[in-house]
């Protein structure tokens, strides 16, 4: 049997009444609800853009990472900031070019021979000519001694012929005596002839004929003394005419040194040209070995340059040269490479050839290219900054807008070009300037 409703029971109060109740009792959002239209159409498809979106990322990310791993690189270089040449093949001419001055070739210093007072006779840039006297030292003590040796030098000159004059008179006398000797032996023999043959007749005794042997024995004897004195005599008197003569000559060579040292004293110029410095005050004392002046031969001329340590090892003497300067052009041939090397140069002189050269002033600036080698038939590219670049052991071959770096071995280097021993080829394109911006890549991109 059904149990009844409690809220349907009789007893119980009306359903409008409990309805009534119970919204009294909770609050409900019909006031404010509203009735919502169909979502739009791309609502739906948001997705699916936002799909498309990160995979149209991933693929320009993929392409850029393709490419830059081709190129090697991180980034690009524009065109307009490289210089690119074409390998070639041809006539390659070695040479040093160089910026040099004039110089005169001959440029004596003259320096005081002697301590004393020097009075100058020209001024600074004063024409001369050689012999010219150019200025005087006035030296007591030279001076004084030069005419000491010249009175000594006359007292050995009269020993000299005072010892011929007496060689000359001894000589006479030894041969007074040695006819003196003849004589006597002749005399003493006629004695002995005729005291034999007396003796023989009985006319002269035994001892009268012995006292004339005597006689005659000594005479010979006197005569042989006298001959070797007489021949002796000649050789004792070359000896003291020799002896004295040495002194002469000795004393003469004092003298004309002195003298040569007094002429000294006047200061002349050693070549045609022009006075260059003057370094003394005229009537000022100056030591031994002072510099007084300087003179310039304007007719002997050379370039001097100084050339990189790593291109001064092929210059040599001799070599032809071409001079610029002024708007004038000269020809010319190296004349002297100094062995040392200073501050990583060194110093040649190049001379001028044909025709002396008008118009040129000592110091004036002047363009040198010396020539060293000439060939042909030789692969080479226009000279850049890539020879300094790694020592110049690779460059950059343009292919397309890459440019990739490759090993390459360097020759001969001149003003315009650098021969290329290996590595290259002809027609290839290679990046000679502007490749320290690729920072040592192995592939760059090259954009127009």
């Amino acid at each position: 049997m059904a149990k009844p409703d409690p809220l349907s029971s009789g007893g119980g109060a009306p359903r409008e009444s409990r309805d009534s109740s119970a919204s009294s009792l909770f609050y409900t959002t019909a006031g404010t609800d509203r009735a919502l239209g169909p979502p739009p159409w791309w609502r739906h498809r948001r997705n699916h853009f936002i799909a498309g979106a990160l995979a149209a990322a991933i693929a320009v990310a993929v392409l850029v990472g393709a490419v830059l791993h081709v190129a090697g690189t991180a980034g690009s270089v524009d065109r307009s900031r490289l210089t690119i040449a074409t390998v070639e093949r041809g006539t390659f001419v070695s040479d040093v070019a160089a910026d040099g001055q004039i110089v005169a070739a001959v440029s004596p210093t003259l320096y005081a021979s002697a301590t004393g007072t020097v009075t100058l006779k020209v001024h600074a840039g004063d024409a001369v000519h050689k012999g010219d006297v150019l200025a005087v030292l006035d030296s007591p003590d030279l001076t004084a001694s030069l005419s000491q040796e010249e009175a000594q030098l006359e007292s050995l000159r009269l020993d000299w012929q005072s010892a011929q004059l007496s060689a000359q008179s001894k000589l006479t006398q030894l041969q007074e005596l040695y006819k003196q000797a003849q004589v006597d032996q002749t005399t003493a023999q006629r004695d002995f002839d005729r005291s034999r043959a007396a003796y023989k007749l009985g006319s002269y005794t035994e001892l009268q004929m012995l006292q004339a042997q005597d006689a005659l024995e000594k005479a010979q004897f006197a005569l042989a003394q006298a001959k070797l004195n007489y021949d002796l005599q000649p050789k004792q008197n070359r000896f003291d005419i020799d002896s004295k003569r040495a002194l002469l000559d000795r004393q003469q060579y004092v003298v004309a040194d002195l003298r040569r040292q007094v002429d000294a004293l006047k200061i002349r110029s050693p070549v045609d040209g022009r006075v260059g410095d003057v370094q003394v005050a005229d009537k000022a004392t100056v030591a031994k070995d002072t510099a007084l002046l300087t003179v310039v031969d304007l007719s002997a001329l050379e370039v001097e340059i100084k050339v990189p340590e790593s291109q001064a090892r092929d210059l040599a003497s001799g070599m032809m040269a071409d001079l610029e300067g002024d708007g004038q052009h000269w020809n010319g041939s190296v004349s002297a490479v100094s062995p040392e090397v200073v501050d990583g140069e060194v110093v040649a002189r190049v001379r001028f050839t044909g025709d002396k050269p008008q118009g040129l002033r000592q110091n004036q600036r002047m363009s040198v290219r010396i020539l060293i080698d000439r060939r042909t038939n030789v692969l080479m590219v226009d000279r850049g900054t890539f020879m300094d670049q790694g020592g110049g052991g690779f460059i950059y071959v343009v292919k397309g807008n890459i440019a990739e770096r490759q090993p390459v071995r360097l020759g001969a280097a001149s003003i315009q070009k650098v021969e290329i021993l290996d590595g290259l080829s002809v027609g290839d394109q290679v990046v000679v300037s502007g490749a320290d911006a690729f920072n040592g890549a192995d592939r760059v991109i090259i954009a127009h």
